[in-house]
């Protein structure tokens, strides 16, 4: 078997909730220790900086684990709140874990939140520029890639050197998808992409994302609370609930596996309502 593409182990992450305690200064005081005698002054502002938190936490993943291989597609489900889009988030170093440990093979990209970085005073042809370097595309890539992000974001041409906002906002979303879906990674993590821009659209960027998978055997780590669309493009999924991992399986063993009156195959998406079975199940 090949090397694994992505190991996860033991993976949680710890937030606060409540309100910070024991402030007691305020920042007219805070201002005059900053005038006192160095010494002072530095005590003041750890003093500040450094408050003390309600004791109570919050584990948005509680020790995840779990291995990718190159070509997977895998679909990462639960309801909201279950810890999809922060596993997501520690997986692309938007955050750190808490506890556990993230190893990935080779280059790896996020299609979180498409159009991110957009400005509306430059053109269509300039944001394509902007939002592929801060997704990580060189200029030389960007430039080979450009005619067909256009096309398959389908602006016309004569919009292309128009700032975009004059878009509407499902020519800049076809634009923003068109230019993540063209991203050269080993590993691409998708959150919720595929519900930018109208039905026809939609199909479109669910063709591009069976192509990446299929034809140039990228490794896929697809969220979506769409459960025809996992259904559709991923042979395996991993079930995360109240942050836990409750399942990971083959996408048909999971079906077989979910209570019928909870969720059937006929769903199209995953309810915020959708409770876990008493068990823990996993799959080898």
């Amino acid at each position: 078997m090949s090397r694994p593409s992505l190991v996860v182990e033991g993976v949680s992450k710890r937030y606060y909730t409540g309100e910070v305690q024991n402030q007691q200064q305020s920042a007219r005081q805070m201002m005059m220790d900053m005038l006192r005698a160095p010494l002072q002054r530095t005590r003041s502002l750890l003093k500040y900086q450094l408050p003390s938190y309600a004791s109570r936490e919050f584990w948005a993943l509680r020790d995840i684990s779990f291995t990718v291989h190159p070509g997977e597609v895998v679909g990462i489900i639960g309801h909201n709140g279950a810890g999809k889009s922060t596993l997501l988030k520690i997986l692309s170093r938007i955050t750190e874990p808490t506890e556990g440990v993230v190893r990935g093979r080779g280059r790896m990209a996020s299609l979180i939140e498409v159009g991110t970085g957009f400005h509306p005073e430059l053109t269509g042809r300039e944001n394509v520029y902007l939002n592929g370097s801060i997704l990580g595309m060189t200029t030389q890539e960007i430039r080979e890639s450009f005619d067909a992000i256009v096309a398959f974001s389908g602006v016309p041409d004569d919009y292309i050197d128009t700032p975009v906002k004059r878009y509407s906002s499902g020519m800049r979303v076809r634009l923003g998808f068109a230019v993540a879906a063209h991203l050269r990674a080993e590993i691409l993590l998708v959150d919720e992409v595929l519900s930018v821009g109208d039905l026809a659209f939609q199909q479109k960027c669910l063709g591009k994302m069976q192509d990446l998978t299929q034809e140039e055997g990228r490794t896929v780590l697809f969220v979506s609370h769409n459960l025809a669309a996992t259904t559709r493009l991923c042979p395996r999924s991993i079930w995360l609930d109240h942050g836990r991992l409750r399942m990971d399986a083959s996408t048909d063993q999971w079906w077989a596996n979910t209570p019928a009156h909870r969720c059937s195959p006929k769903s199209t998406s995953i309810g915020a309502t959708w409770n876990a079975p008493p068990a823990t199940m996993k799959f080898a």
